[in-house]
């Protein structure tokens, strides 16, 4: 019959004590957070590049005249697909209108070709087609689209995988910020975005001011300040810049 060795609550507590002395002198300790995502808002609504349709709709007056607004609306359109677009601008026309509305539907397109001509995209950059209208009686705009380079969240806002209403006790015990936070911002930041291939890289220095950089070297010989002087109507004085 073996005999278990009797040890002391003391004894007991000192080897614990030990043990864990020991184990926090490892190397190789991984930490955990316990996070379920990251916590940088920039990696949980990373912002991404795509290829996505750009489209303006363009509605119908009683005459069928491009009213100065839309005219507007049109021409800025074009001049973002004459620089970022892809392919063909389409024209989607609605089919199948009210018969008062037919002949305005047809001298609106008519006036989106003569716009499109107009601001060099004209001929087979433009393609018209026809979608059939589900209710005659409602308001069928002239839809103008074409495909571009767009940057987007890479994700969905507006989902809430903990309740902040109730609490979580493992939530808060973690301190961390709640996942849909920052995404409302990403999706501002990337949709003011002229250019998504800034995001990538910047771009490459522009012509070099010549005569500007000649005039600024012979003030500093001369002992004089180069620096531009600006007016308070927030434009340069040139004349002034030169007389200093």
């Amino acid at each position: 019959m073996s005999l278990i060795p009797f040890r002391s609550p003391l004894a007991v507590l000192a080897s614990i004590a030990l043990a864990a002395t020991l184990g926090a002198c490892r190397a190789d300790r991984a930490e955990t957070t316990g996070s379920l995502y990251p916590a940088d808002y920039r990696a949980r609504h990373p912002i991404v590049l795509a290829d996505d349709t750009r489209s303006l709709d363009v509605f119908v007056t009683g005459t069928g005249h491009i009213d100065p607004r839309q005219r507007a609306d049109i021409e800025a359109f074009l001049l973002e697909f004459r620089r970022y677009g892809r392919g063909t601008v389409i024209l989607d026309m609605p089919r199948g209108v009210s018969p008062s509305l037919g002949a305005a539907v047809e001298r609106t397109g008519a006036g989106i070709r003569r716009l499109g001509a107009e601001n060099g995209v004209g001929g087979g950059q433009m393609v018209v087609t026809g979608y059939a209208v589900a209710d005659p009686f409602l308001a069928s705009p002239l839809r103008l689209s074409f495909r571009r380079l767009e940057a987007k969240v890479g994700n969905q806002c507006g989902l809430w995988p903990q309740d902040l209403g109730a609490g979580s006790p493992a939530f808060s015990a973690r301190n961390e910020t709640h996942w849909n936070l920052g995404c409302a911002m990403q999706s501002n930041v990337a949709s003011q975005v002229a250019d998504p291939v800034d995001l990538v890289r910047g771009r490459p220095e522009g012509r070099i001011d010549a005569v500007q950089r000649t005039m600024d070297i012979n003030k500093l010989r001369e002992g004089k300040d180069p620096s531009t002087i600006w007016r308070q109507d927030g434009k340069t004085s040139v004349k002034a810049a030169i007389d200093n």
